[in-house]
């Protein structure tokens, strides 16, 4: 029997290996990865056999409260396993016909660009350029016109197919803890594989097409929902605050009111006084900080350097996972276990001012001091001698944690 759409099966399964790899918890059906994968083969044939004949509706999503740096909440919607390889599967066609649409400044959940490469490219522009609009829209993912976003679609695939589930997608409702079902008219669920290229996609016409037109003249980098554009003069910088903010309103956006600032690059040479001399990128603060010629004179640098908020949140997942009162396990299961993270850290917060992340493995060093003192009976209420035994073994096997290799070897008392 004909299939009204010809979606290849090979889809489905390098769909599977993609979520796969990406983990992720179960949806309102409570399906695990590995439940479906029990079963992969009927599985994948059930999905493709009904995304095929056109009659797979995507079940809600599963409402989760995220807690964000900044206190609050975002509402983040888990799809099930199934509903994320078929948005997958959707994904891999889609994208590659936006993608090469997309201009180089928009970061965000692209092929082969990264926040770091966002934090890079804005270093060098703060040292070419005195003001700084750092912009945030208010419930990006929550706000999304439909109407607009199909008009876009619809611009870059005649795939029906494509078209008609990414349409269901955004209709599909999202279910609270307590069972309730919420329909959305606005909005792509934060949460959902399909969800990054839909809002890219919005934002490139709403903001990234908009500032090629009409302010060629102005670098700016975008990574999601958060921006930056740099100015030559705070008139500038005004007057491009009040056309973006009637911009966004056009396209039913509303900028974030206190994250929006302008904020001057104050460094060396820099002299004008303001109070707003930094700001926070991607978990990054920039401001003037000391540097160091090649002559050895002190000299003030607008640079970027880890935030304390990120240095807050890093230290508080440590205690979350109560490191110090695993005592039924050894320091060497300990590195097993965190390295992982610890190297994810130093390899994104340590990029640049690698110095700033310190106070993170002081924190973790004194985490392994208190660790110490609760496996060891000689050792316990003896802060001092655990903290010598603790640095003994980081300079005897200094390869054993991620940070003990960069020469963190000390701070244990």
């Amino acid at each position: 029997m004909t299939k009204p759409f010809d979606i290849p099966k090979q889809l489905f399964v390098d769909a599977f290996n993609h979520v796969k790899a990406n983990a992720g918890a179960a949806g309102v059906d409570r399906q695990s990865l590995e439940e479906y994968e029990h079963n992969l083969k009927d599985n994948t044939y059930k999905l493709w056999n009904r995304m095929s004949s056109g009659s797979y509706f995507p079940p809600p999503v599963m409402a989760v409260p995220i807690p964000k740096k900044s206190g609050g909440f975002r509402m983040l919607g888990i799809p099930t396993v199934a509903d994320r390889i078929a948005q997958q599967v959707v994904r891999m066609m889609f994208e590659p016909a936006v993608e090469p649409h997309f201009l180089p400044d928009s970061y965000g959940y692209r092929p082969d660009k990264s926040a770091l490469d966002a934090i890079g490219i804005t270093r060098e522009r703060c040292w070419r350029y005195d003001w700084v609009l750092e912009y945030d829209i208010k419930g990006l993912f929550d706000n999304i016109s439909h109407e607009l976003l199909m008009k876009a679609v619809h611009r870059h695939t005649e795939c029906k197919w494509v078209v008609l589930y990414i349409e269901r997608w955004l209709k599909a409702p999202m279910q609270t803890s307590k069972g309730e079902l919420v329909t959305r008219e606005r909005g792509t669920p934060q949460g959902g594989v399909i969800s990054p290229v839909l809002s890219n996609l919005f934002l490139h016409y709403a903001f990234d097409l908009w500032m090629q037109r009409y302010h060629s003249d102005k670098p700016w980098c975008r990574y999601a929902d958060d921006g930056l554009v740099h100015c030559e003069t705070e008139g500038q910088a005004q007057q491009l605050l009040k056309e973006l903010r009637l911009r966004f309103e056009e396209c039913g956006l509303e900028l974030h009111p206190d994250k929006t600032r302008i904020v001057y690059c104050k460094d060396e040479k820099r002299k004008d006084k303001r109070v707003e001399t930094s700001f926070d990128f991607l978990g990054y603060t920039f401001r003037g900080r000391r540097a160091k010629r090649k002559d050895g004179s002190i000299f003030l640098n607008f640079s970027p350097a880890v935030s304390r908020a990120s240095l807050k949140a890093m230290r508080k997942k440590t205690r979350k996972l109560n490191w110090r009162n695993r005592s039924e396990l050894s320091l060497e299961e300990i590195a097993e276990a965190y390295n992982p993270v610890l190297q994810g850290w130093l390899n994104y917060y340590g990029a640049f001012h690698r110095s700033a992340i310190y106070p993170v493995w002081q924190h973790f060093n004194m985490t392994l001091v208190a660790w110490a003192m609760k496996k060891y009976k000689k050792l316990r209420g003896r802060r001092t001698e655990a903290g010598k035994f603790i640095e003994n073994i980081a300079r005897r096997e200094s390869r054993l944690f991620v940070h003990w290799r960069q020469g963190i070897t000390q701070a244990f008392v």
